[in-house]
């Protein structure tokens, strides 16, 4: 068996962050309804001319596993159906901006009188409580919200705009907390309201900087830089734009990565005598440095760094991510159905379990209301003329 393999989940996410968050949890064997309409389907479900090709952006991406229905939850008799969804499931997830649900009466409170022991999951741009708690929010003002974006840059550039990569992470703190509010339903029986937002996730991730800035410190963008190591960052190799990433974080490190790559003149320089010395004058270490890595193969540079213990590795491009036999075989980067004919490569959850079945995505991207038969007819018990009946009057729509 999964981990949650006995859940259900009413997912009324959208886009990308709350999808994520539902999307690891299904891999983790819950099972997922996603609910839309036709009138306002997903977002990414429309075409955009992104990644490579004019179909869905990336739907597929945090989509497969799921189960679709169509649902107007605009109409009352469709606010009264998702309810009767609620009522069946263990967890209800939204991703709208906050107090939308309290308007279309599906709020914490009006879900509690369907299931007292309701765990729902809000994930907005600033939590559903708060000044800027109104405020509606996509992932690069996330990032710029929690001050990650101002942080991540050269030190002689601008802030970096922070995008899928924040999407993504405020899924997996969301789909971290909701396994923590199921640990406590099953200890004590009661349900709660999980509110993540995402500006804080962003913040979550400089807890470092925070720190330092508490106890009277400075931080700035740092680059590739570190704020003691030298050398230390990403240098050019023989081919373009491959890179050759190293750190190196000791006395023992730094005269063995000398001696391999032939710079052994450099440990009598009085500029890199030691760290505090070399980390003073990285600039001209990182110029030595790249004048003998643009010559080398990434690769064979990075395991022969390894062999003698220097931490090296080649900067993974994302074709290198998706044919990365370590990944493939654990798991982390899986094929999954596009819902066109075609197979795309999707993230996999990021954690194995030693007494449980490996998480995994077991069906392709649904199409929209693919499994209404299921879950109107086998798990309400609605009849097929009620069905019908909600579909002329665009209930289910």
């Amino acid at each position: 068996m999964k981990p949650l393999e006995g859940v259900r989940i009413a997912d009324f996410t959208v886009h990308a962050a709350g999808p994520f968050c539902t999307h690891m949890l299904s891999q983790l064997g819950a099972e997922c309804i996603k609910v839309e309409s036709a009138l306002r389907p997903d977002i990414f479900r429309k075409s955009h001319a992104v990644y490579g090709r004019n179909g869905p952006a990336s739907f597929d991406q945090v989509a497969s596993n799921k189960l679709s229905i169509r649902l107007n939850m605009k109409h009352p008799q469709g606010v009264a159906l998702a309810k009767r969804l609620v009522a069946v499931s263990d967890v209800a997830a939204e991703s709208f901006r906050a107090g939308v649900m309290n308007r279309l009466g599906l709020g914490y409170a009006s879900l509690k009188e369907v299931k007292s022991d309701i765990v729902m999951v809000s994930v907005s741009s600033s939590g559903q409580t708060g000044p800027e708690s109104h405020f509606a929010g996509y992932a690069p003002l996330f990032g710029a919200w929690g001050g990650l974006g101002f942080l991540s840059g050269y030190s002689d550039g601008p802030p970096m705009e922070m995008r899928h990569v924040m999407d993504h992470s405020v899924g997996l703190h969301a789909a971290l907390a909701t396994v923590a509010a199921l640990h406590r339903k099953r200890r004590t029986g009661q349900g709660s309201h999980v509110d993540i937002a995402a500006r804080e996730v962003a913040s979550s991730l400089i807890g470092d900087s925070l720190m330092a800035v508490s106890a009277g410190g400075h931080v700035e963008r740092l680059g590739n830089d570190d704020y003691r190591m030298a050398p230390h960052g990403l240098y050019p190799t023989d081919k373009p734009d491959r890179w050759l990433s190293i750190a190196v974080g000791s006395e023992e490190q730094w005269r063995t990565f000398v001696e391999f790559a032939g710079l052994s003149p450099l440990i009598s320089d009085t500029r890199f005598r030691n760290a505090e010395a070399r980390h003073a004058n990285r600039r001209e270490l990182d110029g030595a440095v790249s004048a003998w890595s643009v010559r080398q193969n990434a690769e064979a540079a990075a395991e022969s760094l390894q062999s003698v213990g220097v931490p090296a590795h080649v900067s993974f491009n994302t074709y290198d991510l998706v044919h990365d036999d370590h990944l493939r075989q654990r798991g982390a980067i899986v094929d999954v159905d596009d819902n066109e004919g075609g197979q795309r490569a999707a993230v996999g959850f990021p954690g194995r379990f030693s007494v449980s079945a490996a998480p995994a995505i077991d069906r392709g991207t649904p199409k929209l209301g693919e499994h209404e038969g299921f879950v109107y007819g086998e798990l309400l018990r609605m009849s097929q003329r009620e069905i019908d009946e909600l579909v002329d009057r665009e209930v289910i729509f």
